[in-house]
């Protein structure tokens, strides 16, 4: 495995320069690096280590399972690998716990970007505080429940913690570019248009239930949920009707891995109408493909626009990820430039105090989350 992963807490070798930050850069803790061409955390990790992220410096990575019990096992030798690299390379400090982290100096600002299971975040959030870090970056759809993720922002305010989102389709270019249009037409209708890369058979599908067991519309499609609080004003509260498309929708019961049965959609459409006269869809499918995009149609169904992401620029910049990372998961590739967009704005903010704008807040992660556990039974009825 190489020594640095059997040290409590590594330090790079004495030729390797520390990652001080700079007065303009945050002090980046990842939290959950998982496992390279498979893990978020760790494309993450890849484009701070690349300086694609001016305001972020990645010092430390907090990686219980590759760290413990999942040394061994399957993604455990790259992982290893890939910490001797960073450790070697750029002087990334390793830890099983952010309990192990050493102090914040009195200069830095100490972001923590955590990227773990959903179900763990409220304990990460509160040993992210506890470590000193001033900003929190949370993955979507950063709790399991509403209950607990109003807890995190009881929390974070007491300690005067800002808490932003990894809703990283709130600054993407199809999505302004959709809205941009829909502004300046009348009766213009958009609909967004999520797809993945499962492959639509029993066991691909089981897995993806199981290991996403929050559930499609808080995993997948929560971000479209995101754009809907953000920009269409869809609350709990203000929603008139929600009509699924049952001609399109799909949910299936299936096993996973473990044997045990998930129900879930593998596939969804809906439009909601607000109570102020909003209408917008949402069209999610787990083995649609890798291209996501939005429409703008008129009255009469007649599509006038359509942005695809990605689009012909981000293409050839997807080829030359593809190229290089051969092995990785294709969404990195496809949402690169906005991963980068996220995570610049918010460390930006912690080191700065910049405003980052069109960064969801924990206030839009709990209505959308609202949003969510409200949607499930009623379009799970319909679809009976």
């Amino acid at each position: 495995m190489g020594n640095i992963l059997n040290k409590k807490n590594s330090s790079p070798s004495s030729s390797t320069k520390m990652p001080v930050p700079s007065e303009n850069q945050a002090e980046v803790v990842l939290v959950g690096c998982g496992a390279p061409n498979r893990g978020m955390g760790w494309w993450h990790a890849v484009q701070m280590l690349k300086g694609q992220v001016p305001h972020a410096k990645l010092r430390h990575v907090v990686e219980p399972w590759f760290l413990g019990p999942g040394a061994q096992g399957p993604g455990g030798p790259e992982f290893a690998k890939f910490a001797q690299d960073a450790e070697a390379s750029h002087g990334v400090s390793f830890h099983k716990s952010l309990s192990d982290l050493p102090p914040v100096s009195e200069s830095a600002k100490r972001l923590a970007l955590i990227s773990g299971r959903t179900v763990d975040n409220p304990r990460l959030m509160t040993e992210a505080i506890a470590a000193g870090c001033t900003t929190v970056y949370l993955e979507k759809p950063g709790a399991p429940s509403v209950a607990e993720l109003e807890a995190m922002k009881k929390e974070a305010a007491e300690k005067n913690v800002t808490v932003l989102m990894g809703y990283n389709k709130n600054v993407c270019k199809y999505v302004s570019k959709t809205r941009e249009f829909a502004s300046k037409i009348d009766d213009g209708h958009v609909t967004f248009v999520s797809n993945n890369t499962y492959k639509p058979t029993a066991e691909s599908l089981g897995e993806c239930f199981e290991r996403n067991a929050e559930g499609m519309l808080k995993n997948m499609a929560i971000h479209e949920l995101a754009l809907l609080v953000s920009f269409y004003d869809v609350t709990v509260d203000n929603i008139e009707s929600v009509i699924a498309d049952k001609e399109f929708s799909s949910m299936q019961t299936l096993a996973g891995p473990s044997g045990k049965e998930w129900t879930d959609f593998d596939k969804i459409k809906f439009t909601i109408k607000t109570k102020n006269g909003k209408s917008v869809t949402v069209q999610a499918d787990r083995c649609g493909g890798d291209v996501s995009y939005a429409t703008v149609t008129n009255s009469s169904g007649e599509e006038l626009f359509r942005y695809n992401m990605p689009d012909e620029e981000d293409k050839a910049h997807v080829k030359e990820l593809e190229k290089e990372y051969p092995e990785a998961m294709p969404y990195f590739f496809s949402q690169d430039p906005d991963y980068i967009t996220v995570k610049e704005r918010v460390s930006a903010f912690c080191a700065t105090g910049e405003e980052p704008k069109g960064i969801a807040t924990l206030d839009v992660a709990c209505e959308t989350l609202k949003v969510a556990e409200y949607l499930v039974p009623v379009l799970q009825e319909q679809l009976k």
